[in-house]
C-alpha cells in the first residue's frame, strides 16, 4: 500500500505546482495592481508607485515571464510569497489566518462529517419511516438556507438565549474577546466564540454528506452480497455495519477530500458573519485588492488543504477496498 500512496503523492505535488503556477500566471495576466493607488489624495507619483511594483514582482514594465521566475525562485529558496501592492506581507497574512481557518473549519467539518455519515446511515436503515421524512425534511430546509442567513439566525436566538439566562454564554463577534480573570479563561474564550460558527459549518456540512451518504446506503443495503449475509444468518446489525456502510464510506471518502479546499473558501460567508479573521475572507480580499501573490499564496493554500485530504482520502479507501491493497 505504500508503493500506492507514494505514488499518489507525487501525482498530487506535480498537480499542485501546476495549478498554483496557472494561478500566478492568469493572475499577472489580467490583474491590474496599479490600480489600488487610483484616485488617491494627495495623488501619489508615477514614479513611485513604479518603485513599489518593482519591489512587489509587480511591475507590468518587467516581462511576465521574468516575474514568475523571480516569484518561484523566492518561493523555493526563501519560502517567500511576496506582498501586497500596499507592501503587505503575503507570509504574515497568511501565517495568521491559516490558523483561525483551521480551528474554525477543521471542527465545523469533522463534525459535520461524522454526523452526515451516522444521520445518512441511520436513516438508510429506516426508510419512509417518520424519522427518515423528518430528516429529510430538515436536511433541504438546511441545504437551501444560505450559510449567512443561518449564521444570522442563530446570533438572534444566541441574544435571546443571553438575555433568558441573564449571562453572556453565547459570543459571536470575532475570534476572541475579553478574557476573564480564572483558571482556562483564554481557552474558554476562544471555545464560545467558535461555538456558533462550528454549528453552522456542521449543520452544511452534515445536512448535504447525510443525504449522500443515505443514497449511497440504500444501494449498498440492496446489494446482492448484503442480502446473502442476511440470509445466511448474520445479525442485521453486523450486516448493516461491517458490509454496507464500509462499502457506502468508500465514495463518501473521495467526497469529502476534494471538498476540503470549498470547504475553506466555503466558509467565507461564515467567516464575515461572525468577524472571523479566516482564509475566506483573506481570498476575497486578494482579488479585490489586486493582490497577484495574496491570489496565488491562497490558491497554494487550498491546493494543500485538497492535496491532505486526498491523501488521507486514498490511505481510507486502501484500508476500506481490499481490491486497492491487493493491487
Amino acid at each position: 500500500m505504500s508503493g500506492y500512496i507514494i505514488r499518489r503523492v507525487l501525482n498530487y505535488v506535480v498537480l499542485l505546482f501546476i495549478a498554483c503556477s496557472f494561478a500566478y500566471l492568469l493572475a499577472s495576466s489580467f490583474l491590474n495592481p496599479y490600480s489600488v493607488y487610483f484616485g488617491r489624495q494627495p495623488p501619489v507619483d508615477p514614479d513611485v508607485i513604479e518603485n513599489i511594483m518593482r519591489g512587489c514582482n509587480l511591475s507590468h514594465e518587467v516581462s511576465l515571464w521574468e516575474r514568475y521566475t523571480t516569484w518561484l525562485t523566492k518561493i523555493f529558496t526563501e519560502w517567500d510569497w511576496g506582498c501586497s501592492p500596499l507592501r503587505v506581507s503575503v507570509n504574515e497574512q497568511i501565517g495568521v489566518r491559516m490558523w483561525v481557518s483551521l480551528r474554525l473549519v477543521l471542527i465545523g467539518t469533522l463534525g459535520g462529517v461524522i454526523v452526515g455519515v451516522l444521520v445518512g446511515a441511520w436513516t438508510a436503515t429506516r426508510q419512509y419511516r417518520v424519522s427518515d421524512r423528518v430528516y429529510t425534511g430538515l436536511s433541504l430546509l438546511v441545504i437551501c438556507t444560505p450559510s449567512f442567513v443561518l449564521g444570522i439566525v442563530l446570533q438572534i436566538l444566541a441574544i435571546k438565549a443571553n438575555d433568558a439566562m441573564g449571562v453572556r454564554f453565547f459570543e459571536f463577534v470575532g475570534e476572541k474577546g475579553v478574557v476573564g480573570d480564572y483558571p482556562l479563561a483564554e481557552l474558554v474564550d476562544r471555545l464560545q466564540h467558535l461555538l456558533l460558527p462550528t454549528i453552522v459549518l456542521v449543520l452544511l456540512t452534515a445536512a448535504s454528506l447525510s443525504r449522500i451518504q443515505r443514497n449511497l446506503m440504500l444501494d449498498s443495503l440492496g446489494a446482492d452480497y448484503v442480502r446473502t449475509a442476511r440470509a445466511k444468518g448474520l445479525p442485521k446489525s453486523q450486516a448493516v455495519m461491517k458490509h454496507a456502510l464500509r462499502t457506502a464510506l468508500i465514495p463518501t471518502g473521495t467526497y469529502v477530500a476534494f471538498t476540503v479546499a470549498t470547504m475553506f473558501t466555503g466558509a467565507t460567508y461564515t467567516e464575515r458573519v461572525f468577524s472571523f479573521p479566516g482564509m475566506g475572507q483573506y481570498a476575497v480580499q486578494t482579488i479585490l485588492a489586486m493582490d497577484v501573490n495574496g491570489i496565488a499564496a491562497t490558491t497554494a493554500f487550498a491546493g494543500v488543504c485538497v492535496v491532505c485530504g486526498a491523501i488521507l482520502s486514498d490511505i481510507v479507501v486502501a484500508i476500506l477496498d481490499p481490491r486497492v491493497r491487493l493491487g
